[in-house]
């Protein structure tokens, strides 16, 4: 860490000052973006997805509503074959649980979804003490759908779609969440989905991060989330 000058606490007043102006506007601007986000327009659900439910289980996308009309979908990075989840995916699934109560207090619903058999997610589930509701997509096109289940490399030219932009990362699974609502009509639809740098907004650890003087301090790892470890191994 760089030591930065050291001033009275009157030239530090008025620095503090200066960057309240910068983090006024960025949370006008943040208010701004997300109230575009809210307008977007609405894509119809026309697809049967089906999901494998703890116990197995077998539900339909509207069934992860339960008596909510929006839905929060956490598109968790464990593959099939996995026998454990991303150290990335689970660095953010740690502070899920404490935001499902307030979520529901807003007609909002929670889940996570992986490719992985259920029995699977269940096992990992128990050891990192989450409780926060799981679902198996194993069988079911809606991963690859919502681009972030890729085919192997090796049954396909096509990289793919990621962020919206031809994939970068030839990796089979990404991280990613989508937003889904439910009409009057009781018809689905899926209204958001944001991905990579999209998702720092969702960790609680980052947020906290960037506020102490050494920041997130990955500048000289060799890729950001290196340090990164599942909470039981550090």
């Amino acid at each position: 860490m760089s030591r930065p000058e050291i001033v009275d606490r009157e030239t530090w007043r008025a620095a503090r000052l200066d960057l309240l102006e910068r983090e006024k506007e960025l949370t006008r601007l943040r208010d701004e973006v997300a109230g575009a986000r809210r307008a977007l327009p609405w894509v119809r659900i026309d697809k049967d997805y089906a999901f494998t439910a703890p116990g197995g289980a077998r539900v339909a996308l509207t069934d992860l509503f339960g008596d909510k009309s929006q839905l929060i979908v956490i598109h968790f990075m464990f593959g099939p074959d996995w026998q454990a989840g991303c150290k990335s995916c689970s660095f953010w699934a740690d502070s899920y649980d404490g935001t499902l109560a307030h979520l529901a207090a807003r007609d909002v619903a929670f889940a996570v979804v992986s490719r992985a058999p259920v029995e699977t997610l269940e096992a990992f589930k128990a050891r990192m003490g989450w409780s926060f509701p799981w679902y198996s997509s194993e069988a079911s096109d809606f991963n690859f759908d919502f681009n972030v289940s890729f085919p192997p490399e090796s049954d396909t030219d096509d990289p793919g779609e990621y962020n919206y932009r031809p994939r970068q990362f030839r990796m089979e699974e990404l991280p990613g969440t989508s937003v889904f609502a439910k009409g009057a009509d009781g018809a689905l639809y899926h209204t958001y989905s944001c991905y990579a740098r999209g998702l720092d907004g969702l960790n609680a650890v980052y947020a906290y991060l960037d506020l102490v003087p050494k920041g997130r301090d990955e500048d000289g790892l060799d890729h950001p989330m290196a340090w990164v470890r599942l909470h039981d191994e550090y």
